[in-house]
């Protein structure tokens, strides 16, 4: 089917800075640790039912009496026995939070999680298991480092904004409060002994801000950062115009080619009337398929336009060119999009640094140092698997078994 030109999109996408593989690792871990606090603050207000009901019954609960799954410690972190029933709480927010990413990559949420593979060596539910512990070592080792520091909080107003959003979702939902929140965290979850686990990654959360506080970078040192990231944080100011070839689909490469070929004077045409001196918006509204037609006529804006992009805001055949040493207002050019089937032209305005991102680099720092922070208090938890449910700790040990042998066999050699 022939492509039509259309308007550039003029969505802006979030910085994503150029770190070194440690700094990689750590951007993953910020992101984690918000979606995470975001889990704990709202309480899964946004729940598929269906869904839910689905994952509450791959856990197994009804396996468990009640007695045990309250009482008994269902896994050990630290010195801290965690039940069965805490256990499922962050279990259910892990899957709420991951299931509708993870159904990209064939997980099944309507289906029991244990039956479907995540990889070679482990299930989605052990996949889910590895997630859960993790947040609950994050959480304990938080607690326990606020009580350690005399970090006190007051979560009471937003535990009853929670417990309010969580009414409204039921009724929203249809369903009753207590069987809502069975099906958002578990066969044995009520309001009552579902409190002290929200109220403590309420505390938490509030730690964790409090950290980041403490963590805050002092103005030279976002200065660094930016001197070290200057292509991540710099905007820039470009017009643009997409020409697609008209190529049908399942196309010899011959048919292609000519089609780029004549996709590309198209292209060229535009860039000497251009350097002619014609105006860039009435060129594109010239160019415009009839269905974009009016999108460039339009008054109140202008479609060839975009303002603030940054580097990983622009469309790829384009940012390299735009960022390039030395590019100076009005240089413009013909750009080829093979992955595309496509040409731009594009004319380059401006590059600047907008000092609002001096925020946004003084959040990255602090949410570096608190990550790194938190995770060097998790590393001295130590986890217990009371039950011989958490298959993944198996899993992981016999890998670290098997690299350990193959080192060894390789120095051997």
């Amino acid at each position: 089917m022939a492509k039509k030109n259309q308007p550039q999109a003029g969505t802006e996408q979030k910085v994503q800075t150029k770190y070194d593989r440690k700094m990689e690792a750590r951007k993953k871990q910020e992101e984690k640790d918000k979606r995470e606090a975001k889990i704990m603050r709202i309480g899964t207000v946004a729940v598929c039912i269906l869904i839910v009901a689905a994952i509450v019954g791959s856990i197994g609960t009804s396996l468990w009496n009640r007695k045990a799954v309250t009482k008994d410690a269902y896994v050990t972190i630290g010195n801290h026995k965690v039940t069965k029933l805490e256990y499922d709480y962050y279990y259910h927010a892990m899957v709420n939070s991951y299931s509708s990413i993870m159904a990209y990559m064939g997980m099944d949420a309507t289906s029991d999680l244990e039956s479907q593979q995540y990889s070679e060596d482990m299930t989605w539910k052990d996949f889910f298991d590895e997630l859960a512990v993790g947040q609950i070592t994050q959480i304990k080792a938080m607690a326990d480092d606020a009580a350690a520091n005399g970090f006190v909080y007051d979560a009471a107003e937003e535990y009853a904004d929670m417990v309010s959003n969580l009414k409204a979702a039921a009724e929203s939902a249809g369903v009753s409060v207590e069987d809502y929140y069975k099906l958002t965290y578990g066969e044995y979850a009520t309001e009552k002994n579902m409190e002290p686990y929200l109220k403590e990654g309420l505390l938490t959360e509030a730690y964790r801000q409090h950290l980041m506080e403490q963590n805050a970078p002092e103005a030279q040192e976002i200065k660094d950062y930016y001197a070290e990231n200057v292509q991540s944080y710099d905007k820039v100011d470009y017009r643009s115009f997409v020409f697609n070839a008209e190529i049908a689909e399942g196309a010899a490469q011959e048919d292609i080619d000519k089609a780029m070929a004549e996709t590309k004077k198209k292209a060229d045409a535009m860039l000497e009337a251009r350097a002619g001196g014609s105006d860039f918006k009435e060129l594109c509204v010239e160019n415009a398929s009839e269905e974009d037609k009016a999108t460039y006529e339009d008054t109140e804006t202008d479609a060839s336009l975009r303002e603030g992009a940054y580097y990983s805001g622009t469309p790829s055949a384009l940012s390299d060119w735009l960022y390039a040493d030395g590019r100076a207002e009005g240089d413009r050019e013909v750009i080829e999009d093979t992955a595309g089937n496509r040409y731009y032209v594009v004319e380059f305005m401006n590059r600047y640094y907008d000092e609002a991102d001096d925020e946004n680099i003084s959040n990255t720092i602090a949410s570096q140092r608190t990550s790194d922070y938190v995770n060097n208090l998790a590393e001295g938890y130590t986890v217990t698997d009371n039950k011989g449910e958490l298959k993944y700790l198996t899993v992981e040990t016999e890998s670290e078994g098997a690299a350990e042998e193959t080192g060894t066999d390789e120095s051997a050699q």
